[in-house]
Order: structure tokens, then C-alpha cells, then sequence
């Protein structure tokens, strides 16, 4: 009898990478979330909309299961975080707290939360050639407003749920995981998805807008990748916080560069300080990673990159040739 998985979150990005790779591996999947996935149909055993701010939906979700990767979030880009602290911080903290008394009350054997490197002290990111962030680096406690402190709040939750209640957690934290089948505008999509629709959008010889000066740094992970740690943190015997990420840093120029490469275009940039830009940089240090799980992100920024453009571009392609045919 395959172990029972509950991914919530599953019509989101990582969601559905994972549900896809759970199912591959031979697991029995219910995926949750308050939609579907958008750009291909879900391979979950079950997939069942439920809005999980609510307690009795998470009481439901859980019902029957043995282990939750609690991806489901109210989250984007670093301009949609930076807007609506109120909303993302109430709906994050309802979603996560529910879950874990939930997980609890149905006798959930392991449950992975999904956390995020927002939640680094931002006194040790204000330089672009920042120092990699250990997962001790959180506190003393300065996380990114809103999001950040919700997610920082959400991991003490679930130490505490271990310790009061042996709920089995595990704690995550994703540093910019990229790839298809995710976000790419609306307002909500990350940096390398941006980038990827700009250029694609832009003829050869045009412009492209970037949000900042194009020096601030980050480190990016493909969703393969992303999944993959998933998985191994899920079954290691380790319950505090894990970095999961790669660390290699680039600047948004970098990133733009590489994109530009892979379209085969020459394109000029319009800085505009005016948008928001989050933290200098920030890196993952992946020394306990490697030490837990004898393995680490691997993936080419160029290979991931490749794949992204390529898809995010055909996604453009087909919306056109939509528009052109309801205009005909």
C-alpha cells in the first residue's frame, strides 16, 4: 500500500512539479488549492478545491494522509510582496497555522513547510557581493516585512508543534526557484520569468524595462532541482530549517545577458529605480545542505534558462494566435 501524500498549493508552480514527481515515484497524491493548475492538468489522485484559510477545509484536506508538503501560499514577485503586507501576512498565517493543528488532529505522521529566504536578517543583504546566508543568519530577527515575518513566525509554529505534539516537521527554505509551468505576468511572476516575457515581447534592437539598477544579486533554482530537495528533506531525519537553493550569484544584468543570449537578441535596458527591488543580494549557503543530505542543486543556470525562455515563449506565441483568430 503506497503512502498516502497530501501537496497543497498543487495548482501552483512548485506544487505541481511535485505532485508530477510524487506520482512518478508511485505514491498515492491528493493535491489542494484554492484553483487548478493553469497550463496542464493535474496528475494528483485527487485534486480538490478548497480555500484552506479556512479550519474545516483543512480538516478535509488532510483527512486520510500520511505526510504534507504544505506549499500553499499567498505569494509573487518582489512587487506584490512589497504591496499587500496585510492580506499576504493574515492569509499565510491562517493557511499555515490551520494545516498544522489540522495535520495534528488527523494523525499526519510528517509535514513540510514551505518557507522562504525572505526570512534572512536584511542588515547582512544590503550588499550586492552579500555573504551566503547560513540558516543561523535568521536571527537576530529583521526579515522582510510582511511575507518574511510570516514565514520566520510560521517555521517557530511548527518547532513548536514538534515539541509539544511530536508532529514530525520539516522546514524549507526556497531561494528563487525558476522554471516552466510557472508565473510569467499578471503581477505575481519572479524575476527570470519577467525577464524571460520582456524579452520575448521585445523585438531585436528594442528595449526592455528592469526594475532597479541591475546590480542586485540573487542566487537561482530550477523547479527539478527544487523538487528534488524537496523530496530528500521530506525523508532525512532533519527537523530545523534548510536552506534549498543554489549558490551561485548573478546580477539581474547577468540574468538579463543570459536571456538575451538564449533568444539571440541584442536589447538595450531602461533602469527604473523606481520599482521595488527588495534586498542588495542575497545568496544561499548550502553547507548544512550538503552535510544533511549529501547533495545539493545542481542544475545550470544557462540549462534551466533555456528551457524557461523557450516554454514562456510558446505560452506568448499561442495567446497571440488566440487574439488574432477571436479578432478575425
Amino acid at each position: 500500500m503506497p503512502e498516502r501524500i497530501l501537496v497543497t498549493g498543487a495548482g501552483g508552480f512548485i506544487g505541481h512539479h511535485l505532485v508530477g514527481r510524487l506520482k512518478a515515484d508511485g505514491f498515492w497524491v491528493r493535491g489542494v488549492d484554492i484553483k487548478y493548475p493553469e497550463y496542464e492538468t493535474s496528475v494528483a489522485d485527487e485534486f480538490e478545491i478548497l480555500d484552506l484559510r479556512r479550519f474545516d477545509n483543512c480538516l478535509v484536506a488532510t483527512r486520510n494522509v500520511h505526510q504534507v508538503y504544505n506549499l500553499a501560499a499567498d505569494m509573487g514577485g518582489i512587487g506584490y510582496i512589497t504591496a499587500f503586507l496585510a492580506r499576504i501576512s493574515c492569509n499565510n498565517t491562517l493557511i499555515n497555522a490551520h494545516m498544522l493543528e489540522a495535520s495534528r488532529l488527523n494523525g499526519v505522521k510528517r509535514f513540510l513547510f514551505s518557507s522562504s529566504a525572505c526570512v534572512y536578517a536584511q542588515r547582512k543583504q544590503k550588499s550586492a557581493e552579500v555573504t551566503p546566508l547560513k540558516e543561523e543568519d535568521a536571527y537576530p530577527a529583521e526579515p522582510e516585512p510582511g511575507y518574511g515575518w510570516e514565514k520566520l513566525y510560521a517555521e517557530e509554529l511548527c518547532r513548536y508543534f514538534g515539541n509539544d505534539y511530536n508532529l514530525e516537521t520539516r522546514i524549507v527554505r526556497f531561494h528563487n526557484v525558476y522554471g516552466p509551468l510557472g508565473t510569467y505576468d499578471g503581477g505575481r511572476e519572479k524575476a527570470p520569468a519577467a525577464i524571460c516575457r520582456k524579452v520575448a515581447q521585445a523585438p531585436d534592437g528594442g528595449e526592455i524595462e528592469v526594475w532597479g539598477d541591475g546590480l542586485q544579486t540573487r542566487s537561482f533554482m530550477y523547479v527539478e532541482d527544487c523538487v528534488e530537495g524537496l523530496v530528500r528533506i521530506m525523508h532525512s531525519d532533519y527537523c530545523e530549517a534548510l536552506n534549498l537553493g543554489t549558490d551561485r550569484l548573478v546580477t539581474v544584468n547577468d540574468l538579463v545577458h543570459l536571456v538575451c543570449g538564449i533568444a539571440g537578441k541584442r536589447l538595450r535596458k531602461r533602469f527604473d529605480i523606481s520599482r521595488p527591488q527588495g534586498v542588495r543580494g542575497r545568496n544561499s549557503d548550502n553547507t548544512r545542505l550538503r552535510e544533511v543530505l549529501g547533495w545539493e542543486p545542481s542544475v545550470p543556470l544557462e540549462f534551466g534558462l533555456t528551457i524557461t525562455y523557450k516554454w514562456i515563449e510558446s505560452e506568448l506565441l499561442k495567446k497571440a494566435c488566440t487574439q488574432t483568430a477571436e479578432a478575425a
